[in-house]
């Protein structure tokens, strides 16, 4: 008996010691995505004019990089944050930690360089080589054009600066473990061409990172069929469910084009937000930001996503708790 127990004292403590070095090696070395490179983005105005575009209404850098009001429908931007910052994602909403969003105007990045901001946004790793929280779809932009990238940092180096500082984020253990684990390198590809509309179309939805929020989540991992929907967000009195993007009768398989973009279009600029109680259907879909998208390159979108495979799976949208 003594020796058996002698046996597993030495096999919890060899236990133990791997579990000690494992997570000082990934506390040590990861995330390893290689250092910024050296380069300098011309602020030009045909960069700031393109960022500009991609950060307010397709990467929507906007949309979690300000304060969203959701007493509104769509969670409009509350005037004088866009840009600075403050969104909170935390464990009412189930992130697991408290997450928030940096404010990215010049007052806090004038201390980045533009190969910094480079890797954030591709790789999601901070100037301090810390690791960015997923909420912020780095994989998806790690897929983009470098050229709007660099778009992106310009507009960025443009923006008035607003003195406004937040805490830190903060990750639940073991998630902050996990997270150290996820950056990886960028793999970057060449924008196509508008006139490859099926191209360019699937271009447009990694760079605005639709399958972030339309593909099935679960125990931090994707299980669903990709753009068929089915992830759960958690709403004030209620729980939402994203729809089904792909062809089919249960997606968008009976939607024409015309109906495509003028969903879109009619948030833009004449829409006045409605109040939203809690136990209302609300949406995180940031209509009104993507209301300002082309409509060339929302027929893109849409002419890309006719193009998948269709997957059946009716989504039950909304349901209020109770």
């Amino acid at each position: 008996m003594k020796k058996l127990l002698k046996i597993l004292a030495v096999a919890v403590t060899g236990i133990l010691f791997l579990i000690i070095i494992a997570v000082a090696y990934v506390s040590a070395a990861l995330p390893n995505v290689g250092p910024p490179e050296e380069i300098v983005v011309e602020v030009s105005p045909e960069r700031i004019a393109r960022g500009e575009y991609l950060g307010n209404h397709v990467m929507l850098c906007v949309d979690c990089h300000s304060v969203r009001d959701f007493s509104l429908f769509s969670g409009p931007i509350v005037p004088g944050t866009m840009t600075a910052g403050g969104e909170l994602f935390s464990e009412s909403e189930g992130f697991p930690g408290k997450f928030i969003s940096p404010n990215i105007t010049p007052f806090n990045l004038q201390d980045w360089t533009d190969g910094e901001i480079f890797r954030a946004i591709t790789t999601g790793v901070r100037k301090n080589g810390s690791p960015i929280f997923p909420v912020m779809p780095y994989l998806e932009y790690g897929k983009t054009d470098p050229e709007d990238i660099k778009d992106i940092i310009a507009w960025l180096r443009s923006l008035e600066p607003v003195e406004a500082t937040h805490e830190p984020s903060k990750a639940n253990f073991p998630f902050n473990l996990i997270m150290r684990t996820m950056p990886q390198k960028a793999n970057l590809a060449k924008k196509p061409d508008p006139s490859d509309q099926v191209a360019y179309g699937g271009y447009l939805v990694t760079a605005a990172a639709c399958a972030e929020c339309h593909t099935k989540f679960e125990n931090g991992n994707f299980t669903g069929e990709r753009l068929a929907g089915g992830r759960e967000f958690e709403m004030p009195g209620a729980k939402l469910s994203t729809p089904n993007l792909t062809p089919h009768e249960s997606g968008i398989g009976n939607w024409t084009k015309e109906m495509f973009v003028s969903r879109f279009k009619m948030y833009g600029e004449n829409y006045i937000p409605e109040k939203v109680n809690p136990g209302e259907f609300q949406t995180i879909m940031p209509w009104v930001m993507y209301a300002g998208m082309k409509e060339e390159d929302l027929e893109a979108i849409y002419t890309y996503l006719m193009s998948l495979q269709p997957v059946e799976n009716y989504i039950e949208k909304f349901k209020p708790n109770g």
